[in-house]
């Protein structure tokens, strides 16, 4: 299971907007509009309420990267462990 780095957030899928845009809440409340990185376009499929994992390109910025979604059973143990307590 792919864990985040120090500059990387989970976030949940609210969205799908269209091409490769995708609507994130991140465990903090934050709002994101984020896009597939392309290595992982064509090999996982995104859905809503999928848990996934973003690299933010600025701190600033509400603009981010999805970097890897989890399975409902990683999202179950991330959850029983309490690592998305900003989530819904």
């Amino acid at each position: 299971m792919v864990m985040p780095q120090e500059s990387e957030l989970v976030g949940r899928v609210i969205k799908l907007v269209g091409g490769d845009n995708i609507i994130v809440e991140c465990t903090y409340g934050k709002v994101r509009t984020c896009r597939i990185r392309g290595k992982i376009k064509r090999r996982m499929w995104i859905r809503d309420n999928d848990l996934v994992l973003i690299a933010s390109w600025d701190s600033k910025s509400d603009r981010a990267d999805i970097i890897w979604r989890y399975l409902s059973a990683h999202a179950e143990k991330m959850n029983a462990d309490g690592l998305l307590q900003g989530l819904n």
